[in-house]
């Protein structure tokens, strides 16, 4: 009995080791700001890429200030979604707008479905 124990703790140590590395490179690289996007991509749980350069705000309506812009085609991490102001904008029309590290983006702008490529279970 013992023997398993010690077995299951090895391998749940392990596991938490190989869950740490990549942690500790993302840190690395965040610390190094040589690659600030793809430190910004592995922090969050997903990825999200805009098909045409977009405007970060810290909320989500173009009411909020706006805190940055994304490139087309540039990768970002992104966490949820949420309903916000509808935007109209290529044909498209939606009210969802995707929570980046960096602050707020209308899903208009982002690849993928209706919520930017996010499940429809990723609500803020």
């Amino acid at each position: 009995m013992t023997t398993r124990t010690f077995a299951r703790a090895a391998l749940v140590g392990a596991g938490a080791l190989a869950l740490l590395g990549p942690l500790t490179a993302a840190t690395a690289v965040a610390a190094s700001d040589v690659n600030r996007g793809d430190a910004r991509i592995m922090a969050a749980p997903y990825a999200v890429v805009p098909y045409e350069t977009v405007n970060v705000r810290s909320g989500p309506a173009r009411s909020y200030a706006k805190v940055g812009s994304v490139a087309a085609g540039q990768p970002r991490g992104a966490y949820c979604w949420v309903r916000g102001e509808t935007i109209r904008d290529n044909g498209y029309t939606n009210n969802v707008w995707v929570k980046l590290v960096e602050g707020y983006v209308s899903a208009v702008y982002l690849k993928g479905n209706e919520y930017g490529d996010l499940p429809a279970s990723a609500t803020c």
